[in-house]
């Protein structure tokens, strides 16, 4: 069956792979999806991620996740903001502060999908994707 929001996918194979405390996830891979775990591992929220020639067209993106030392994981919450019926844009100064700033905010930008602190440094707006806490 076909993804209609690839995206949407992989934030709730994570969410899900979390609360079933999984040392690691895979998924089918994309740039989109690769961008995303390179800024979750950048922030520390995941251990590491692997792409791999998978059995189909498509790679798998594998995404080791990253828990405390007692056990307690490093997302507490992800949530997906903009989506293909309701897509989200916001322009360079209103760019969402999330939790008091221990949120991040991460957007898609012309520059390359970054984190909302990094795209304020840039001075660019663009998609916000996700919300992780």
């Amino acid at each position: 069956m076909a993804v209609t929001d690839p995206i949407a996918d992989m934030l709730t194979r994570v969410r899900n792979a979390i609360s079933a405390h999984h040392d690691t996830v895979g998924m089918p891979t994309s740039k989109t999806k690769v961008s995303l775990a390179k800024v979750l591992k950048e922030e520390g929220f995941i251990e590491d991620y692997t792409v791999a020639k998978g059995s189909g067209p498509q790679g798998e993106l594998k995404v080791a996740l990253h828990y405390h030392g007692e056990g307690a994981p490093a997302i507490v919450g992800i949530k997906r903001v903009s989506k293909p019926g309701l897509r989200v844009y916001v322009g360079k100064g209103e760019i969402p502060r999330f939790y008091g700033g221990l949120g991040v905010a991460i957007l898609s930008t012309s520059k390359g999908v970054m984190t909302g602190k990094q795209a304020r440094t840039v001075g660019v707006g663009g998609e916000v994707l996700c919300h992780v806490w």
